[in-house]
């Protein structure tokens, strides 16, 4: 018996310590390339993390540079150097844009906008937020970025419209990995010469305020702006205040007259809301606008018949905004292989204020800005977005620059390379400006004919594309995609009025886009060949339209 039972316990021990190694034998053969440590069983999601209840731990940056040279198409001498050359965003300007913290409970809608908001730094590439432990109830989370190029001569050179524009200056839109942006750039065209100067940080002194200020030299005059806000940062932000300010400076035309108009801008609000409940948000603002314009006729020259008056106005207003959390994330819409999101959700904005002639307004006057936004996603990916607005002065009986306007955008994918676009624009203007007139040629809609060949307070433009996205990826740094478009529409009405150009437009054509991924422009070359349709003898029989733009 002694004996058996010790032959006993020796079995149990021998499987007890055998059991495992043979195990660890199995998956080392099956899954050679692979640490045990990984062969356990996968993380659970978010979503799994949140019905869970599970408390976030540690929070952990990981900041990338530009290229993955562990990975061999991405380890060349060039991409070697641009890492060198480039410094990496810090993981304190990536941890204080995060809207999660250790302690909390995890939430996917939190995690996703936290995404969202970090896809929207231009210098940042590419965003992955997962899980990487889970013990006890307590969920350790890693955030992955991977940086763009951010430092740009602002070489370029356009032509639309049959007009050429070139450009040079220095951009860099991530100082020292700061995210802080600062930009000169000269533009030359043939209507002048400009001079551009932007600085702007979301992060004064390590919090949620922005500053943004502007300077731009024009060759008939000058605006400057400047501001310092404090934004609804998040749909369950709380609070929001600010103060901003500018002015514009500059040559203007009216009835053949020109007059210099001087127009100075300030405002202060400040804001409240409850944050998120049963995914919608409500916010409430209220503030103080001041507007000053003055006009001078130069010297010279005789007063148009509808000469300008000068005004103050002093404005208390109130605003109200709404918005419902419904994003849809795809790809291959208006980007190439980069995530897209789309507001399904409906939002609303509305702003109305009162100019007192108590306060200093050369009259009263109700001015009121107003807008909305609804998507759809139908069966097969198709997504609809429809958005309009509204903004004028109402005083007395009569509504003055009012200027309305709608948009619908469809996309219809045929396959995950292939896809319809159609885009319908309305715009009507009241009273508006000559500044303000609504024109349509080759720089806004029609490519097939010159800049602003048709002009007045009426627009319509209808865009059809059939776009192609290639999986081609040469050097890792660009995306390809192209197709052919159809495009037709009218401007028309008001004092401005193009009278020998009233008919329907319309042109067809084909195009190239070269997407610039790895640079934190958004720069997209574009390379059409339009073909205007029953153009007058006037117009050349093609237009070639070459031009960076942020989209397809």
């Amino acid at each position: 018996m002694m004996n058996s039972g010790c032959c006993m316990r020796h079995r149990i021990r021998f499987r007890a310590v055998a059991f495992p190694a043979i195990v660890a034998l199995l998956s080392f053969l099956c899954f050679p390339n692979v640490p045990l440590a990984q062969q356990t069983a996968p993380l659970p999601s978010f979503e799994e993390l949140e019905a869970e209840g599970a408390i976030i731990g540690e929070i952990r940056i990981d900041n990338q540079n530009i290229f993955d040279l562990e990975n061999p198409e991405e380890n060349n001498v060039l991409y070697r150097l641009a890492n060198t050359l480039h410094i990496r965003t810090r993981p304190a300007v990536i941890r204080r844009a995060l809207l999660f913290k250790s302690g909390e409970r995890v939430s996917v809608q939190v995690i996703e906008e936290t995404e969202r908001n970090l896809r929207n730094n231009s210098f940042l590439y590419e965003v992955v937020i997962r899980p990487i432990a889970y013990n006890d109830g307590v969920a350790d989370i890693e955030v992955i970025t991977k940086d763009t190029w951010t430092l740009d001569p602002g070489l370029g050179f356009s032509r639309k419209g049959g007009e050429n524009e070139s450009k040079y200056g220095l951009k860099e839109l991530n100082l020292l990995g700061t995210g802080i942006g600062v930009e000169w750039q000269r533009t030359e065209a043939d209507a002048g010469t400009s001079d551009q100067f932007l600085f702007n940080n979301n992060q004064v002194f390590g919090t949620r305020v922005r500053f943004d200020y502007s300077y731009n030299d024009f060759n008939d005059g000058e605006a400057q702006s400047a501001s310092l806000v404090r934004p609804f940062y998040a749909l369950d932000s709380r609070w929001t205040a600010g103060i901003q300010g500018g002015f514009t400076d500059q040559l203007n035309t009216i009835d053949g007259a020109s007059y210099q108009r001087n127009r100075k801008l300030a405002s202060v609000f400040g804001g409240w809301s409850k944050g998120l409940i049963d995914g919608w948000t409500h916010r409430y603002s209220g503030g103080f606008d001041y507007l000053q314009d003055t006009y001078e006729i130069l010297p010279g020259q005789a007063p148009p018949d509808n000469e300008p008056v000068d005004e103050t106005r002093v404005s208390p207003f109130f605003r109200y905004q709404v918005i419902e959390d419904q994003f849809l994330k795809t790809k291959n819409r208006n980007q190439i292989e980069r995530p897209e999101y789309f507001l399904l959700g409906f939002a609303s904005d509305l702003r109305i204020g009162y100019a007192a002639t108590a306060l200093g307004s050369t009259r009263p006057a109700w001015t009121y800005v107003a807008s909305l936004n609804k998507g759809w996603d139908f069966s097969r990916n198709r997504i609809l977005v429809a958005n309009g607005s509204v903004a004028g002065v109402y005083a007395g009986s009569d509504d003055e620059d009012q200027l309305l306007s709608a948009n619908i955008q469809y996309f219809a994918p045929q396959s995950s390379r292939a896809q319809t676009f159609v885009g319908l624009s309305v715009d009507a203007g009241n009273d508006i400006f000559d500044s303000n007139q609504l024109t349509l040629g080759g720089e806004n809609g029609l490519p097939g004919y010159p800049a602003n060949y048709q002009s007045g307070d009426r627009r319509v433009v209808l865009n059809l594309e059939q776009r192609i996205y290639t999986d081609w990826y040469p050097f890792r740094l660009f995306r390809v995609g192209g197709g052919l478009f159809f495009d037709t529409g009218r401007a028309w009405g008001g004092e401005q009025d193009n009278a020998v150009n009233q008919d329907w437009l319309a042109n067809v054509g084909f195009g190239l886009r070269v997407f610039s991924v790895r640079s934190a422009f958004g720069t997209v070359w574009r390379l059409d060949v339009a073909f205007p349709i029953n153009a007058p003898d006037d117009i050349p029989d093609h237009q070639i339209l070459l031009y960076r733009s942020t989209n397809f």
